[in-house]
């Protein structure tokens, strides 16, 4: 028998981000200390992997995939974090796309996803109900199904996905396969960190954070069909790195440079102003020690074009490395999907990122 879900006015007046000390993809540990981590595991190593599995940590990519048969390959990837928003089912629905956002980075389809979840005990019925709601509606809207998952209890509440897709061994988007020549398409505004930040200080507009949340709930479902039926191999998931983080993840497994124009970075209303006044998020402070050493910094690029770059995305949209010669038609279908889209730089011989 299905639940009765409670309307948002009748749910609980509670703020969920006042359980917290930071929510979305600015709660991911960085990128720095991830690959610490990852070394002092040893769970870089695949020697002993079976061959079967075509992607993995070895190189890093979006998501784990392990080839079935000859046209067939299963995606599984997980992602959860604290609260961002304080209505429930927003941040259900956020959390769900965010997570869902790694098999569309891969290219592929959503088969189903299981709920991954840490809530204090006394977090009204609710609450938990209108979260899960919010992430069944987006696991719908993505083409699968929410079939289950864990709870925990935990002081400070979490949410996300395990989620399992589809895909064709042969239609795979990799961080690596960026070539020369290639443009730099990205689907999504940045600046979702700064403003998150702000609205916890209560410097950033409701309706600029109306925008951000609008954008964070969107799905990359589009654009990755989109990528695919074009031919583009190599693309990511702007998230909890930064554009600069994901873009020196791409150079570095394609054996290439990732150069990025600043005046063309496209920036969600207030983020800059935001930026202007000295507003970052602790994971940005992560990512830019990541690239530390792989950035070259333009002169006269202003202060906070580079805190935009540096900027961790929660649900951030897809930076595809397109052809020259196929990149009108991409963006044609592109803008005949509805999706929005930027030309933020190109790719060029040599290593490592810049930003110009």
């Amino acid at each position: 028998m299905a639940m009765d879900v409670p309307t948002l006015s009748s749910a609980p007046r509670i703020r969920l981000t006042e359980l917290t000390e930071c929510g979305g993809c600015a709660a991911k540990l960085g990128a720095d200390l991830l690959a610490e981590a990852i070394a002092g595991l040893g769970a870089e190593a695949e020697a002993d992997a079976p061959g079967n599995l075509i992607a993995g940590l070895n190189p890093p990519d979006d998501a784990a995939v392990y080839r079935v048969s000859d046209d067939l390959a299963i995606i599984g990837t997980l992602d959860f974090f604290p609260p961002l928003v304080d209505d429930p089912y927003t941040f259900g629905s956020i959390a769900a796309a965010n997570a869902l956002s790694d098999v569309f980075a891969m290219g592929g389809r959503v088969l189903f996803a299981l709920s991954i979840a840490a809530f204090p005990e006394d977090l009204p019925r609710d609450v938990l109900a209108e979260i899960f709601a919010g992430a069944s509606a987006k696991v719908r809207e993505a083409g699968g199904t929410l079939a289950g998952g864990h709870t925990i209890r935990d002081p400070e509440p979490k949410y996300g996905l395990a989620v399992i897709g589809a895909i064709h061994p042969d239609r795979i988007l990799r961080k690596g396969g960026a070539k020369p020549g290639d443009q730099l398409l990205l689907t999504k505004r940045l600046g979702t960190g700064i403003l998150v930040s702000g609205h916890r200080q209560r410097r950033t507009s409701e309706d600029d954070l109306r925008t951000a949340v609008e954008q964070m709930q969107t799905l990359n479902r589009a654009a990755a069909e989109v990528f695919i039926d074009a031919g583009v191999s190599a693309a990511t998931d702007v998230t909890g790195f930064g554009l600069l983080g994901h873009g020196l993840e791409m150079a570095r497994a394609s054996g290439t440079r990732f150069v990025f124009d600043a005046s063309a970075l496209p920036a969600l209303a207030g983020s800059l102003e935001l930026a202007r006044t000295g507003i970052e998020t602790g994971g940005a402070a992560h990512n830019r020690r990541f690239v530390t050493g792989s950035l070259d910094l333009g002169p006269g690029v202003a202060a906070e074009l580079v805190t935009l770059a540096h900027d961790p995305q929660t649900s951030g949209g897809l930076l595809a490395a397109v052809r020259s010669d196929t990149l009108t038609a991409v963006e044609s279908a592109l803008s005949a999907a509805g999706v929005l889209h930027w030309r933020v730089g190109q790719v060029e011989e040599g290593t490592g990122v810049s930003i110009w």
